[in-house]
């Protein structure tokens, strides 16, 4: 099996993508011996917090955004000198800043903007990796089209609350659309019911993912636990915590890699 790329993407905030990525991202390094690169596509960049990112001096994907927006080359050496690596987890990542929103406006102005993030993980980069996951920003402009055309595959978190498929029609749409336009692969490998508990609207949402996901629901669900919470604080991946969260996290992983 050559590199999966996989774009964890849902314009809602607050559903569990950044969680998704670090927890899947481990679950696939420590359980099941498969390197992983993380990047971070968001300004929020929650996902660098997770994983315990303190600037260094190296470039963020800010910095190798820019680097392509004032035309210098960008090489393997450089986004290289980007990658950091995460004991804990198991991972290497590309770290993000606040400053990307201020790239994303600029990547507007730019010739084949679209395919800005797929120059970054260029094949000298990512060849050594068996999986790449992006956490995506929510939202539905220049960085999530540059996720999707960078991406093999879309997982969808979904989480299971009211409105829960609020603006999952656009995300569809538009994956749709860069699949039409740009990226020819790009498809659907699953949604992940997140923040799943037993209350009759949650069990509601469920219902109505399954019958409009059928078998690309993923048959493992997350649990609402105030444990990725914890996880996410001091940076302990779930997988390593003997936590039912975290044998969730790990099945998750056994469907991904069944589904590559």
């Amino acid at each position: 099996m050559g590199t999966t790329i996989i774009a964890i993407s849902n314009q809602k905030g607050g559903v569990g993508k950044s969680t998704t990525a670090y927890n899947l991202g481990a679950c696939l390094a420590l359980k099941h011996d498969k390197k992983v690169l993380l990047v971070d596509f968001d300004p929020q960049a929650n996902l660098s917090e997770y994983l315990k990112y303190e600037q260094d001096g190296n470039p963020t994907m800010t910095q190798l955004i820019m680097s392509l927006y004032t035309g210098n080359p960008l090489t393997a050496g450089t986004v290289q000198q980007a990658i950091h690596h995460n004991e804990t987890a198991g991972v290497d990542y590309i770290p993000s800043d606040i400053n990307l929103a201020n790239a994303e406006t600029l990547m507007v102005t730019m010739i084949s903007k679209e395919y800005i993030l797929r120059k970054v993980l260029s094949e000298d980069v990512i060849s050594g990796y068996d999986f790449v996951l992006i956490d995506c920003l929510p939202s539905l402009g220049t960085l999530l089209i540059n996720a999707l055309t960078a991406a093999d595959r879309v997982l969808i978190p979904v989480q299971t609350q009211k409105f829960s498929m609020d603006g999952l029609q656009s995300l569809e749409a538009l994956t749709q659309l860069v699949r039409v336009n740009t990226n020819p692969k790009l498809n659907l490998i699953g949604v992940l019911p997140t923040m799943v508990d037993r209350t009759k609207v949650s069990r509601t949402a469920m219902d109505t993912l399954n019958e409009k996901y059928g078998a690309m629901l993923f048959t493992t669900s997350i649990s609402k636990s105030v444990e990725a919470a914890k996880s996410s604080e001091n940076g302990t991946p779930l997988c390593l915590t003997g936590h039912r969260i975290g044998k969730e996290y790990d099945e998750l992983a056994l469907e991904v890699l069944s589904r590559c």
